[in-house]
């Protein structure tokens, strides 16, 4: 079962080499594909000996979409670039696959330091993930190519791609946490403060399923946790959601 590990980009020079290597020396029989977003830094050049890089037009589920569309493999495995994986990973995830019921899942997140916060918040991910079957980018999500195909691809969302991706498997069959760890850099969390931006992430999930416009939820994301609550403007949901 041929896997195609896809790595979407944007100005990552500071991690991506690092990335790239491990990748290919835990992995050495995936192809790995690297799809940038328009980085202007060194991303493009230090991505380039390690594997295919491929461009697309800024924006995460675009660039996965890319990635997939040039990817030869009958799993499709997105990982980002600051993300440790389990190298235990690779086997779990055939192993999954062997079941015709399975559509792909998720690994079991991590952080790349412990604290409280960052303790709680990846049980209470791992346990929505089982329960809930929300998997997030940081959980390195693998799917099945022809389902990929069937449901076309990510949803072209400016955030929350992987969580609508996520429920719309779910409804083709089984999603798997397993048991190998993604190891996800907690620098963002640290830098506007764990507990903080815990609740700032469950407050964009709330307005996401409230329908509000994913284009206002992204820019509220980049600006970060500043005031929780302030009135965001609620569009209906689109409606192939």
């Amino acid at each position: 079962m041929k896997v195609s590990i896809i790595v979407p980009v944007l100005d990552e020079e500071d991690t991506i080499q690092t990335t790239l290597s491990r990748l290919c020396r835990d992995f050495p029989d995936c192809e790995l594909i690297v799809v940038d977003g328009g980085s202007t830094d060194a991303t493009i050049e230090l991505a380039a000996p390690h594997a295919t890089v491929v461009h697309s037009a800024r924006g995460r589920a675009r660039q996965m979409n890319e990635g997939a569309r040039h990817a030869r493999g009958e799993v499709l495995w997105f990982v980002h670039a600051d993300t440790t994986v389990d190298p235990a990973a690779l086997g779990q995830i055939r192993a999954c696959l062997t079941d015709p019921r399975a559509v792909g899942g998720g690994l079991t997140l991590r952080f790349d330091r412990r604290t409280p916060g960052l303790n709680y918040l990846a049980r209470t991910s791992n346990l929505r993930a089982r329960r809930l079957h929300h998997v997030f980018g940081d959980q390195a999500m693998f799917v099945r190519r022809t389902v990929f195909d069937e449901l076309g691809g990510f949803p072209d969302l400016a955030i929350m791609e992987d969580l609508e991706m996520s429920r719309r498997l779910h409804r083709r069959g089984r999603l798997r946490l397993l048991p190998a760890t993604s190891t996800a850099s907690s620098r963002r969390l640290t830098a506007h403060g764990t507990w903080r931006m815990i609740a700032f992430m469950q407050y964009l999930k709330l307005l996401y399923f409230a329908g509000a416009d994913p284009e206002s939820i992204r820019a509220r994301y980049a600006a970060g946790p500043g005031l929780l609550l302030r009135r965001e403007r609620i569009r209906p949901a689109p409606r192939n959601l």
